[in-house]
């Protein structure tokens, strides 16, 4: 009879010593790890998540205007301060992604939005006159400024530096690759922007030729008073690194590590600011000496125009005088006559006579002053280490300028206007009417269109330690005939003052220059390309085979010229 009574037997009670909740040792083995949380008698069971309270929240949180306070109202009002109910939100839903986390990016007000869709779309509510006939409507497209006359010719649209249908630019590239040269290397211009070092002390080892003085009545012309450029047969020797006898000299005497000319180093110390394709011939020699060279007939020969500008100069069959080779033509051109125009007839020798001129070419020599200056590329100067890098350079001064007692040098340059209208002209003030009135504007646009030009002029100005950097303003006599050009003015600057002034880190430029040498030295010996991607900011270092000439593409060239002059 007992065997058939129901029993019941108590559990066993395993007491908590940390407080509520089981004990840690008798979870079960499926239930462990599971985060717990205590709840309160008054909870309701059975609810996985509240869709409701948060939306409460977010519409009391509008309604406060206060960011990360929640308000008072019936949505959101205190619980019930019972044992465990500031638990309750562990396995709340949070909606963190709702519509009130974006915004609008189109800020205008409805009528100008229904503007602007009247004139893209061409539908014209006001009537026209029918005897308007080529004038401008009233209505203005999306990025289009105001001033038709201006922005706007022959019905044709300009595209602005705010357009998204801008023609991509399609470039080659500065010189052949070869289908054996190998890509060593890839740098992005974020990169070397953001690279520093101090700036070396330069060190005066020697100078060679002369120097004529600056003639100062040019510094009164202006556009009332303006002179014609003139055509001046000179001299010029433009000698690469590794052919200068000087260099090769210092070579020799193992004076250095590092050789170069000023013209190679600021295209270095201004990458980042360049937009057209460049490349340097970089040659490591068995002994560990770099030389940083150009090849001949490259893109060191001719001067830019309107290189930064947001619709730069194209190549064009039907606008041969204003096309992107015409234009570097006609600014080289005009750079050479310029700084042979302004200049006395007395002059100062240095040191040392040109050592490049000949018997023939004495009496033909341009003013132009060879100064070889060496900079110490050393991560720590003071030091007494073996692995010193110094750096000579072979910089260039145009002219003298006297001063009481004392003679500074000068380093002249000349800004060249084309056609204010033309492709290419980066919205440029026409200086013919503007340049006397409003110079700080054409000064502005030229700092911004030839933003690379100008900088490399300001550092080739601070290597060769000019005291002034001389500017002419050069336009043409008609914009449609390039052949005649007149002076509308000029002025000085101290080079480092113009620097500051484009914004042009000095300490960044250097910062480049070293990480190139670096990676120069560490090279094996061989002859190697750096060059400029044609249509991306990237630098590229190619390893060229020893049999290679790189010079095959100029002399190509030559040979057509000599073809065409022949017929």
């Amino acid at each position: 009879m007992s065997s058939s009574k129901p029993q019941f037997s108590l559990p066993t009670i395993h007491d908590s010593q940390g407080g509520w909740g089981p004990a840690s040792n008798v979870v079960p083995e499926q239930f462990r790890d599971i985060p717990y949380a205590p709840y309160s008698k008054s909870d309701k069971l059975g609810r996985v998540a509240d869709w409701t309270n948060p939306e409460g929240q977010k519409q009391d949180n509008r309604d406060t205007g206060r960011q990360g306070r929640t308000g008072f109202n019936r949505f959101n009002r205190d619980q019930q301060q019972a044992y465990g109910a500031s638990f309750a939100s562990a396995f709340a839903y949070n909606h963190t992604e709702d519509e009130s986390s974006f915004s609008v990016v189109d800020n205008r007000s409805a009528g100008t939005k229904k503007q602007a869709m009247k004139a893209t779309s061409g539908v014209r509510t006001r009537a026209q006159n029918p005897n308007a006939g080529n004038k401008q409507g009233g209505y203005r497209t999306v990025g289009q400024r105001p001033g038709g006359n201006r922005y706007q010719q022959n019905n044709r649209r300009r595209y602005g530096f705010k357009d998204y249908d801008k023609p991509q630019r399609v470039r080659n590239a500065s010189i052949n690759i070869g289908a054996d040269w190998k890509v060593l290397d890839e740098i992005e211009f974020s990169r070397l922007s953001k690279l520093n070092f101090n700036i070396p002390a330069a060190t005066d080892l020697a100078s060679y030729g002369s120097v004529n003085f600056y003639n100062k009545s040019y510094d009164r012309i202006n556009t009332k008073n303006e002179k014609m450029l003139a055509h001046i047969d000179r001299v010029k020797y433009d000698t690469t690194t590794s052919e200068d006898p000087i260099i090769q000299k210092f070579i020799e005497e193992n004076k250095a590590t590092v050789f170069a000319t000023d013209a190679v180093l600021s295209l270095l110390m201004c990458a980042t600011r360049t937009v057209y394709p460049w490349d340097i011939v970089v040659k490591k020699t068995a002994d560990g000496k770099v030389i940083l060279d150009k090849r001949p007939g490259g893109v060191f020969d001719f001067v830019t125009v309107n290189e930064n500008s947001f619709d730069p100069p194209a190549e064009s069959d039907k606008d041969t005088i204003n096309s992107w080779s015409a234009l570097c033509n006609e600014a080289t051109y005009i750079n050479q006559n310029f700084s042979r125009q302004v200049l006395d007839k007395t002059g100062q020798s240095f040191e040392n006579p040109n050592p490049f001129a000949t018997e023939d070419t004495k009496a033909q020599l341009a003013s132009c002053g060879y100064r070889y200056r060496e900079f110490d590329l050393s991560s720590n100067p003071d030091s007494e280490d073996d692995d010193k890098i110094q750096l000579i350079v072979r910089t260039e001064v145009d002219a003298a300028v006297k001063a009481g007692n004392n003679t500074s040098y000068v380093t002249i340059r000349a800004l060249n206007e084309f056609d204010p209208t033309a492709q290419g002209a980066g919205g440029a003030l026409p200086w013919k009417k503007s340049l006397d009135s409003q110079r700080g504007a054409v000064v502005a646009t030229e700092m911004r269109n030839n933003a690379a030009k100008l900088a490399r002029w300001a550092v080739q100005a601070l290597l060769a330690d000019a005291e002034q950097l001389k500017l002419g303003y050069v336009a043409r006599f008609n914009p449609k005939d390039n052949s005649r050009h007149v002076i509308l003015g000029t002025q000085a600057y101290k080079p480092r003052d113009f620097a500051s002034q484009m914004n042009l880190s000095l300490n960044n430029g250097w910062g480049i220059v070293k990480a190139v040498v670096d990676m120069c030295l560490q090279l094996p010996e061989g002859t190697y390309i750096m060059m400029k991607d044609p249509n991306r900011p990237i630098l590229r270092v190619y390893a060229v085979p020893s049999d290679e000439n790189l010079d095959d593409d100029y002399e190509e060239e030559e040979e057509e010229e000599e073809a065409e002059e022949a017929e």
